[in-house]
């Protein structure tokens, strides 16, 4: 671990810097201060501007330099939230918590890499390893430096009294997420074979493209129940624990970041802009209601300019351009996990049946530090397909996850750094080699050419598809791995744009040998953006920005569609008010309000008519594709009558909506507004501490349009209320070439400190739509500069 010590310096140090920045108008700039780091991670000296937003612009010598000031500002912004996180990925949550969280970090020690380190290290070129290495100086430098002035330590550390964890480069390639994948699906479509349902799948989670399901053979389905997630299923990090008493009133503390659920990208080539340059937009969709999922900075040296999003705790940005090329993301779908199960010994449980005979499993003892207990030591199991996670001798089984993450040459922790060195879109291509996560990537550059690659690493299996557990004999396990060359892609399509929204996008003769998962969303929001897109001969910045704002609900016009002539009393009013609306899922308006709450009362109602009382634990919602085609088109799942079992069931779901609407937004259906249920409140992740939620408010006030299936995504927290809880919390729009001109906005801000101006600056505007200036330009960052540091080497 590298040790590095921070010191405040007088002003002599900071004449003496201002020489070494030539050409920086010191006169026209804010008053700087001026900090002395030793750390060998810093060759030279760096300067660090700060927008009116909160976007700091780093300027630098070197490459590494670039990245050690990133790390550095994403420690002096966000230090608590990529402290938390790399805690937990280190399984060092007990030796600063306590006892509870000790099984946490048993997990997070079980699926972290096992290979050799160096040799991963080894694989990857020398200027990305020493630009990941920089941007771990640059957070420990930060950190560093708070140790030193405990006045700059974020507020948790005094209320949890603990002290932020060092870096260490090695860390990126040993923390592996500890994650379920889509092996909860393979377990409920095992119980549903069990109980002979198997079809039911279909209602909660069509697969997509189109596949027939069978049981693997040799896998007993009835075997099969949620206890082979064996450690995955721990549930949230025990928090609560830390209170002094229950406060069944404080907000929840899930998960702090979600899985890549969605986003929207799409590029545009300069023959159909307005500009006759590409315009190039994403906007990532994520968790929304703990710490933002993304941190802006713009990194300078020579070599590398470069802005965007990128991900606390990351180095490199993620959503952004550099000086040549914009660039964005989306999730793509690859199943990269199954769940392996073990026959065990008969006479000795450390061995498994594999390749037809009797292997036994690598241990490795594990020691886990406890605060307040003694050092706690456990054994973690390994089988040829990945880590052990349930071992259960008594009924002679035992599972196993296999995961791309844990294989050689897996680790994502350098893709960005990678991505934002690249200069065009051939040596790009060299950089996704170092991205396994499935991503549609989009491209857009300053000669007008614009393309989308699918990236991403692909397990080969040596039988089946990866739908349900299978036998971990060695039938079923993986041969290697497939990169991004043998997944979809295009380079300056015909069409003169392209848009991915999550749907199923695999071209229509895509090999059914090598379709990559069947998880893929239903395509509403991709069907929306490619109506407009189509329509538009000469699209603009500010289409984008009303595109990325659309709230067209594709469902709900085909709900008003479907509505009944008449029906009950209630149900007859709530006809009326839907059928002459737009169908937009605006937050003032009622019409939209009275959709969501009738949308809800349908899905739960058809689930009850369709799915049997044996299979409603599995079974726990509807695919809005197949709500809509039975509302129009009933059939024999609704009963001998699907007519009229589907009349009778509108008409209830409608009258019950009205009164639910009534009940919750008052008697006069004109003052109804979507955006009073749905709530944008964003807390800190762990305020269910009383301490910890006094000492940071919690940012709330606005309602906000949209749902999960309209293009502005912001997903509906599900029963009993509506409160937003995910969707674009960053979104840019990219005018490439003109830099200057490219716009943003960043939920709730970039700081998580409440003392800081940027904590939540960002939050109305968000709420209003109202995109912010994404600055570039050395001239356009001067302008407009609020805030400037040096910071330089110690002598």
């Amino acid at each position: 671990m590298l040790n590095r010590r921070a010191f405040l310096l007088g002003s002599a140090a900071a004449v003496a810097l201002s020489s070494n920045l030539a050409g920086h108008a010191l006169g026209q700039m804010p008053p700087s201060r001026t900090r002395q780091l030793g750390a060998r991670g810093l060759s030279a000296p760096i300067e660090i501007i700060d927008d009116p937003y909160g976007v700091p612009h780093i300027r630098a010598q070197s490459i590494p330099d670039a990245f050690f000031g990133q790390g550095y500002v994403v420690a002096r912004d966000r230090l608590f939230q990529i402290d938390l996180a790399h805690r937990r990925e280190l399984g060092r949550m007990a030796e600063a918590f306590g006892p509870d969280f000790a099984a946490h970090d048993e997990t997070a020690r079980l699926f972290q890499y096992r290979g050799d380190i160096d040799t991963e290290l080894a694989r990857v070129p020398g200027n990305i390893l020493a630009a990941a290495r920089g941007y771990v100086d640059g957070i420990n430098a930060r950190i560093d430096e708070v140790l030193a002035d405990p006045t700059l330590l974020p507020l948790e550390y005094g209320i949890l009294n603990i002290r932020p964890l060092k870096w260490d480069l090695r860390d990126l390639v040993l923390a592996r997420e500890a994650s379920l994948g889509n092996v909860e699906d393979e377990i409920r479509r095992a119980r549903l074979a069990a109980l002979g349902l198997l079809e039911l799948d279909a209602v909660i989670a069509p697969l997509r493209p189109q596949w027939t399901l069978r049981t693997p053979e040799g896998l007993d389905a009835a075997a099969v129940s949620e206890a082979d997630l064996g450690v995955l299923d721990l549930g949230r990090l025990p928090f609560d624990t830390l209170r002094p008493a229950p406060d069944p009133a404080g907000p929840s503390t899930a998960a702090l970041n979600r899985a890549n659920a969605g986003s929207n990208a799409w590029t545009v080539g300069p023959q159909r802009t307005a500009t006759g340059r590409p315009i190039l937009t994403n906007d990532p969709h994520l968790g929304i209601g703990g710490f933002g999922p993304r941190h802006v900075a713009h990194l300078t040296a020579p070599g590398l300019d470069v802005i965007g999003g990128g991900a606390p705790g990351l180095p490199g940005i993620m959503q952004g351009h550099t000086d040549r090329f914009a660039f964005g993301r989306t999730n793509f779908h690859i199943d990269q996990e199954d769940l392996f199960v073990l026959e065990l010994h008969p006479d000795d449980p450390e061995r498994y049946r594999h390749g037809g005979v009797w292997k036994r499993f690598e241990r490795a003892e594990i020691s886990i530090a406890i605060k307040g207990a003694p050092t706690k030591t456990i054994t973690a199991r390994y089988a040829v397909q990945g880590p052990v996670v349930s071992h259960n001798p008594a009924k002679r089984r035992a599972t196993v996850i296999g995961a791309i993450d844990l294989q050689p040459g897996a680790c994502g922790a350098f893709a960005m750094i990678a991505i934002n060195l690249s200069r065009d879109w051939e040596s790009l291509k060299d950089a996704f080699r170092f991205h396994p996560s499935p991503t549609n990537f989009h491209y857009a550059d300053v000669d007008g050419n614009h393309g989308w690659q699918v990236i991403g690493f692909v397990p080969e299996r040596r039988k089946g598809d990866g739908l349900m557990p299978v036998p971990g004999d060695g039938r079923y396990d993986w041969t290697g791995m497939r990169n991004f060359r043998a997944l979809p892609g295009e380079y300056n399509p015909a069409k003169g744009w392209f848009a991915s929204a999550n749907q199923n996008n695999l071209p229509p003769d895509w090999p059914r040998d090598r379709i990559p998962a069947f998880s893929f969303r239903d395509p509403y929001r991709y069907e929306r953006i490619a109506r407009v897109l189509s329509a538009q001969p000469k699209h603009s910045v500010a289409d984008s920005v009303a595109l990325m704002h659309d709230t067209l609900s594709a469902p709900a016009q085909q709900l008003i569609a479907a509505l009944p002539a008449r029906g009950s009393a209630d149900a007859e009013r709530a006809i009326a008010m839907l059928r002459g609306w737009d169908a937009r899922l605006e937050r003032d308006s009622g019409p939209a309000a009275l959709f969501e709450i009738v949308w809800r009362e349908l899905g739960d109602r058809m689930l009850a008519l369709i799915v049997p009382e044996k299979a409603r634990e599995l079974v726990t919602q509807i695919a809005p594709s197949l709500l809509l085609q039975l509302l129009a088109r009933p059939d024999a799942r609704l009963g001998a009558d699907p007519a009229g079992a589907r009349d009778a069931l509108f008409d209830a779901a409608l009258a019950a909506g009205w009164r639910t609407a009534s009940a919750r937004l008052g008697a006069d259906p004109a003052a109804w507004r979507w955006g009073t249920l749905h709530q944008l409140r964003i807390a800190h992740p762990l305020a269910s501490i009383p301490a910890i939620a006094k000492a940071f408010p919690a940012i709330e006030g606005e309602g906000s349009g949209g749902d999960s299936y309209t293009v502005m995504a912001r997903w509906a927290r599900g029963a009993p209320g509506w409160a937003v809880s995910g969707g674009a919390s960053y979104l840019q729009v990219i005018d490439v070439g003109a830099w200057d001109n490219s716009l943003m906005l960043n939920l709730p801000g970039q700081s998580n400190d409440p003392r800081s101006p940027h904590y939540r600056d960002l939050y109305g505007p968000w709420s209003r739509g109202e995109m912010q200036p994404m600055l570039f330009s050395r001239a356009a960052v001067d302008a407009r500069a609020v805030g400037r540091t040096l910071l330089q080497p110690a002598e």
